[in-house]
């Protein structure tokens, strides 16, 4: 089976949102691309969840406020019955707000990253390419506010994840995780090789239950091993 990532695979991309302007324009854009089709457009959540599991797309675009059924509920839904099935489908929420109330609850529902609807072309294209191989949309600034923003507002919520079994290197790897550092650069800061810092991710994902780096970015604040503006 091709993956994402292959040479010639077509990333194949839903778009789901309410406001009929906002879909066509991204879904029109998208389909000017050679390695992107554009499977189905929905108008809502749940009919989101039901072309997901019947197109079985590469990436979901969910609006994160829809009626009925919202983004948030429709990216549990869709990455559950992908996992289900040994699917691959991956989660790019969209957002008009900078710091949207929903940012960090989309993020525990295994979203792989966020897009503001004002983004440009090419930052459209990214997203999605980066989210279909695989990778949490981390990187932009915009993300690690949003993350920053909402662990601090949960500040008094008992947190779901401990680093008590995790060794000093491994919670020294999830730190630079959640500051947005690649494995190469998380290699040069500590002086290691590449496989040892895959190694060590894949230690502390194991033993903290992480599915990727958003969810280890979520758990690098919970935990307290990360603060908001640090």
């Amino acid at each position: 089976m091709t993956r994402p990532t292959d040479p010639g695979h077509v990333i194949r991309t839903l778009v789901a949102d309410d406001q009929a302007v906002v879909r066509t324009a991204f879904a029109n854009l998208l389909a000017t691309q050679p390695d992107i089709e554009v499977v189905a457009e929905a108008p809502d959540g749940a009919e989101a969840v039901r072309l997901a599991a019947e197109h079985r797309p590469d990436v979901v675009l969910l609006d994160i406020r829809m009626p009925g059924t919202n983004g948030i509920e429709a990216a549990r839904a869709i990455l559950d019955a992908a996992r289900a099935r040994g699917g691959t489908t991956k989660a790019l929420m969209l957002t008009t707000f900078g710091l949207d109330a929903y940012v960090y609850d989309a993020l525990a529902a295994g979203a792989s990253g966020f897009l503001l609807k004002d983004a440009t072309f090419p930052e459209l294209l990214h997203a999605v390419r980066v989210v279909a191989a695989g990778n949490a949309l981390l990187a932009p600034e915009i993300t690690k506010r949003l993350v920053a923003e909402f662990a601090r507002q949960r500040a008094g919520v008992p947190p779901r994840h401990s680093v008590a079994g995790l060794t000093a290197r491994e919670a020294e790897v999830l730190v630079l995780i959640a500051r947005g550092l690649s494995n190469a650069e998380i290699a040069a800061h500590l002086t290691i090789t590449d496989h040892t810092v895959k190694t060590h991710i894949n230690r502390l994902f194991a033993k903290l239950e992480l599915r990727d780096r958003a969810q280890a970015v979520i758990a690098a604040y919970e935990t307290g091993l990360v603060r908001p503006g640090s």
